[in-house]
Protein backbone atom coordinates (compact mmCIF):
# COMPACT_ATOMS: atom_id res chain seq x y z
CA UNK A 1 0.00 0.00 0.00
CA UNK A 2 1.08 3.29 -0.97
CA UNK A 3 2.90 5.41 1.95
CA UNK A 4 1.27 9.27 2.29
CA UNK A 5 3.43 12.33 3.25
CA UNK A 6 2.24 14.79 5.32
CA UNK A 7 0.28 16.75 2.74
CA UNK A 8 -1.75 13.65 1.79
CA UNK A 9 0.30 13.17 -0.95
CA UNK A 10 0.40 9.23 -1.87
CA UNK A 11 3.94 8.06 -2.98
CA UNK A 12 4.10 6.88 -6.69
CA UNK A 13 3.53 4.33 -8.06
CA UNK A 14 3.16 4.05 -11.92
CA UNK A 15 0.23 1.70 -13.64
CA UNK A 16 3.55 -0.72 -14.56
CA UNK A 17 4.66 -0.89 -10.31
CA UNK A 18 7.96 1.03 -10.87
CA UNK A 19 8.88 4.37 -9.46
CA UNK A 20 6.26 6.91 -10.66
CA UNK A 21 8.18 9.32 -14.03
CA UNK A 22 7.76 13.31 -14.00
CA UNK A 23 4.51 13.92 -16.22
CA UNK A 24 5.29 17.45 -17.24
CA UNK A 25 7.20 20.60 -15.67
CA UNK A 26 6.63 22.80 -18.95
CA UNK A 27 3.52 23.37 -19.02
CA UNK A 28 3.16 22.66 -14.54
CA UNK A 29 1.12 20.22 -13.81
CA UNK A 30 -0.42 18.07 -11.23
CA UNK A 31 -2.46 18.67 -8.31
CA UNK A 32 0.66 19.76 -6.39
CA UNK A 33 2.07 21.12 -9.20
CA UNK A 34 5.32 19.37 -8.92
CA UNK A 35 5.36 18.04 -12.44
CA UNK A 36 4.14 14.36 -11.62
CA UNK A 37 0.44 12.77 -11.17
CA UNK A 38 0.77 12.00 -7.56
CA UNK A 39 -2.47 11.57 -5.38
CA UNK A 40 -3.80 11.47 -2.22
CA UNK A 41 -7.42 11.79 0.02
CA UNK A 42 -7.12 15.86 -1.22
CA UNK A 43 -7.54 15.26 -4.59
CA UNK A 44 -10.92 15.03 -5.29
CA UNK A 45 -10.72 14.94 -8.79
CA UNK A 46 -7.80 12.37 -8.95
CA UNK A 47 -5.31 14.13 -11.59
CA UNK A 48 -3.48 10.42 -12.02
CA UNK A 49 -3.19 9.71 -16.01
CA UNK A 50 -0.15 11.53 -17.48
CA UNK A 51 -1.72 12.13 -20.91
CA UNK A 52 -0.85 14.02 -24.37
CA UNK A 53 -2.91 16.49 -25.82
CA UNK A 54 -4.55 16.14 -28.28
CA UNK A 55 -6.90 18.89 -30.35
CA UNK A 56 -9.98 15.92 -30.49
CA UNK A 57 -9.49 15.88 -26.67
CA UNK A 58 -9.12 19.35 -25.82
CA UNK A 59 -12.08 20.28 -27.88
CA UNK A 60 -14.13 16.99 -26.17
CA UNK A 61 -13.01 19.03 -22.81
CA UNK A 62 -13.82 22.31 -23.28
CA UNK A 63 -17.58 21.01 -24.81
CA UNK A 64 -17.78 19.11 -21.09
CA UNK A 65 -16.90 22.54 -19.23
CA UNK A 66 -13.42 22.21 -18.67
CA UNK A 67 -11.51 24.62 -20.80
CA UNK A 68 -8.13 23.60 -20.88
CA UNK A 69 -7.26 25.55 -24.00
CA UNK A 70 -7.47 29.18 -23.00
CA UNK A 71 -4.88 30.85 -20.60
CA UNK A 72 -5.89 32.09 -17.46
CA UNK A 73 -2.76 33.84 -16.63
CA UNK A 74 -4.44 35.04 -13.25
CA UNK A 75 -3.81 31.07 -12.16
CA UNK A 76 -0.49 31.14 -13.78
CA UNK A 77 -2.35 28.86 -16.88
CA UNK A 78 -0.90 29.60 -19.96
CA UNK A 79 -3.42 27.38 -21.40
CA UNK A 80 -2.74 23.64 -23.55
CA UNK A 81 -1.85 22.89 -26.71
CA UNK A 82 -1.69 19.85 -28.43
CA UNK A 83 1.37 17.88 -27.59
CA UNK A 84 1.56 18.76 -24.52
CA UNK A 85 1.84 16.65 -21.40
CA UNK A 86 -1.09 17.18 -18.57
CA UNK A 87 -2.13 14.93 -15.18
CA UNK A 88 -6.04 14.09 -16.39
CA UNK A 89 -8.71 13.69 -13.88
CA UNK A 90 -8.81 9.82 -14.03
CA UNK A 91 -13.17 10.27 -14.09
CA UNK A 92 -12.46 12.75 -17.45
CA UNK A 93 -9.70 10.04 -19.25
CA UNK A 94 -12.33 7.09 -19.01
CA UNK A 95 -15.31 9.61 -19.88
CA UNK A 96 -13.01 10.56 -22.92
CA UNK A 97 -11.87 7.03 -23.72
CA UNK A 98 -15.91 6.41 -23.76
CA UNK A 99 -16.26 8.54 -26.34
CA UNK A 100 -13.26 7.69 -28.65
CA UNK A 101 -11.95 10.92 -27.77
CA UNK A 102 -9.01 9.80 -25.31
CA UNK A 103 -5.66 11.59 -25.50
CA UNK A 104 -2.44 8.98 -25.41
CA UNK A 105 -0.79 8.05 -22.34
CA UNK A 106 3.06 8.07 -20.77
CA UNK A 107 2.34 4.59 -18.42
CA UNK A 108 5.61 5.80 -16.73
CA UNK A 109 4.29 8.90 -15.88
CA UNK A 110 0.51 7.66 -14.82
CA UNK A 111 0.06 6.74 -11.55
CA UNK A 112 -1.10 3.10 -10.03
CA UNK A 113 -4.56 4.91 -8.71
CA UNK A 114 -5.67 4.67 -12.35
CA UNK A 115 -6.27 1.09 -11.98
CA UNK A 116 -9.39 1.50 -9.89
CA UNK A 117 -11.10 2.42 -12.84
CA UNK A 118 -9.33 1.89 -16.00
CA UNK A 119 -7.19 -1.72 -16.54
CA UNK A 120 -3.90 -1.77 -17.38
CA UNK A 121 -4.60 -3.36 -21.01
CA UNK A 122 -6.48 -0.37 -21.99
CA UNK A 123 -3.77 1.85 -20.73
CA UNK A 124 -1.40 0.24 -22.71
CA UNK A 125 -3.49 0.46 -25.92
CA UNK A 126 -3.18 4.05 -25.54
CA UNK A 127 0.27 4.03 -24.54
CA UNK A 128 2.03 7.58 -26.11
CA UNK A 129 5.29 6.42 -28.23
CA UNK A 130 7.42 3.35 -27.10
CA UNK A 131 5.80 2.53 -23.74
CA UNK A 132 4.27 -0.99 -23.94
Amino acid sequence: MAQSDVSGQMAGLNVLGQPLEQCSTTPMTGFWRDGCCNTGPADAGQHTVCAVMTMRFLEFSYQRGNDLITPRPEFGFDGLKPGDRWCLCLPRWVEAYEADAAPKVVLEATHAASLRMVSLEVLRAHAAGDAK
